[in-house]
């Protein structure tokens, strides 16, 4: 029987590549609903080849939609209204910042499966992610390759078997850069990712390691382990997606050419292992793989969100707003890249923590964020 999948972000990179991913796999699965932001265009291409019931789009771009499925909603509510239907059994949460909190939670309230590819969610809104597993019974299940690896090398493991994660770190596309130089950096080189095909954002990030940062406090709650347990490790090739450490001293690693359909699939089809038609790993061909570790004093980013991630509270959303809005000012040339720490480290040291926080006081905290990394980027 196919999978009913409910696509939130279909018109982003990890979207594209997940409706790839759904054509390659062909009645194995269904896409039941798509949900798209700024790229109405092809949403409403992406509706016509699928066929799904319904679609969500922001308000102004319903007009453009209409036709295109048998139901337009709109905006965050009209996500999470699909997330709770019953005919959806798999939500694919591929939007970008906070935007995939609300209907996460949503979908795990009503004990759906939802693939996680949007970091920002669980780094925001942990615990409250957490509590709805907890209360709704729904499964969380992960995209990003190094938390999808992490996930592949526990199968079968028996509970607190794990001693350490690593992840690994491409390095970005200006890891062959002298510190002095990044200030130079042009929001073009900083996209010019050396072995991934990713959204802007998570490319920027890559550059200055923010988003591995992002990806250990991701970890941690994906994985029931503390920080401590978790580490990153440079590797330029993307062969090594992360490797788990047993407390006996064992290690696992998952391999695989960079290409991150592969990820998409196992969670769609997990716990089956379906055939494609990507091309498999030669070592040979590879030849080596290297590892080094991290200097947090060139990646003050990731040095940022580990702090972030140990103070806790409402820190981590204040962390991932202001990232998200220094980056934009950094992409529109207001900043240069050098300042996309300084501008976050500024709104996290003006930040008031609430050691507790209800959902209402992370939407806040990452408002108030949002509000103070424009006025410091202005500045």
């Amino acid at each position: 029987m196919a999978r009913n999948i409910l696509l939130l972000g279909s018109t982003g990179s990890i979207g594209r590549q997940t409706l790839d991913v759904a054509r390659e796999l062909g009645d194995r699965v269904r896409v039941v609903g798509l949900a798209g932001y700024s790229n109405v265009a092809l949403l409403r291409e992406q509706a016509e080849e699928f066929k799904p019931p319904a679609v969500v789009t922001v308000a102004e771009g319903r007009q453009t939609l209409q036709g295109s499925a048998p139901e337009v909603l709109v905006g965050t509510a009209g996500m999470e209204e699909l997330c709770r239907r019953p005919g959806v059994d798999l939500v694919v949460v591929a939007t970008a910042g906070e935007a995939g909190l609300l209907p996460t939670l949503a979908a795990l309230e009503c004990g759906k499966l939802v693939a996680l590819a949007n970091k920002e969610t669980l780094v925001a809104a942990g615990p409250l992610i957490k509590e709805a597993l907890r209360s709704g019974g729904g499964e969380l299940v992960p995209i990003d390759s190094e938390h999808s690896a992490i996930w592949q090398c526990l199968q079968g493991e028996p509970n607190g078997s794990v001693e350490r994660l690593t992840l690994t770190a491409s390095g970005g596309a200006l890891r062959g850069r002298k510190t002095e130089d990044l200030k130079r950096v042009t929001p073009q080189e900083a996209l010019s990712h050396p072995t991934w095909e990713m959204g802007r954002k998570i490319t920027i990030d890559s550059a200055n390691l923010m988003n591995k940062g992002l990806e250990v406090l991701e970890a941690t709650w994906l994985f029931d382990l503390p920080m401590d347990a978790v580490e990153v490790v440079l590797h330029a090739q993307s062969i090594v997606h992360s490797l788990v450490t047993f407390r006996d001293s064992s290690t696992k690693a998952q391999l695989g050419l960079p290409n991150m359909r592969l990820p998409i699939q196992y969670a769609l089809s997990h716990p089956e292992r379906w055939p494609n038609r990507l091309e498999r790993l030669d070592l040979a061909k590879t030849g080596r793989l290297d590892f080094a570790p991290v200097d947090l004093t060139r990646y003050p980013a990731l040095a940022l969100a580990l702090e972030a991630g140990r103070a806790g509270g409402t820190y981590p959303a204040v962390l991932c707003a202001a990232d998200e809005i220094a980056i934009e000012a950094f992409l529109a040339g207001k900043i240069d890249f050098t300042r996309i720490p300084t501008v976050i480290a500024g709104v996290l040291e003006a930040h008031d923590n609430c050691p507790s926080p209800a959902l209402g006081d992370i939407i806040e905290a990452s408002r108030w964020a949002r509000w103070t990394a424009h006025r410091l980027s202005a500045g």
